[in-house]
């Protein structure tokens, strides 16, 4: 797997690569077993997590307009998120910024992403929110 240097601190940082070992993080703040759902392609259920900015990506302007960036969750698990930004304001993130995510996880082959990280428009679920410098943008 190819790595690089974290600025300065001598750890080997994830380089857009989904998953570079065998574990992840073990759980949530909501006990939800991460790694059972990254191995077994389990997907539509609600997370909640909290990782640091590795990459951040175009926009995706394919129908509804998306903010991406790829989050690194711990145990050599990153995840892309895709924030909605027509029905939430975009965050000002930069690399290395930590950020809480809440939103759907869905498997690809590429280890998952997280979307519907802003209110349910429809008002039928809570929806999701990025926590980011204290504020919640949803």
């Amino acid at each position: 797997a190819r790595t690089r240097k974290r600025g300065g601190q001598g750890r080997p940082a994830t380089l857009f690569l989904w998953h570079t070992r065998v574990s992840a993080p073990k759980k949530n703040n909501k006990g939800t077993d991460l790694n059972k759902r990254f191995t077994r392609r389990d997907d539509g259920e609600w997370i909640e997590v909290t990782g640091f900015v590795r990459r951040l990506l175009s926009d995706d302007n394919d129908g509804s307009r998306h903010q991406r960036f790829i989050i690194d969750i711990g145990g050599g698990w990153t995840l892309l998120i895709a924030h909605n930004i027509d029905l939430a304001k975009r965050l000002p993130l930069g690399m290395g910024d930590r950020v809480n995510v809440r939103g759907m996880y869905e498997w690809n082959d590429m280890g998952g992403l997280v979307h519907w990280t802003h209110d349910d428009p429809h008002g039928n679920e809570d929806g999701g929110w990025v926590r980011y410098r204290r504020k919640v943008y949803k």
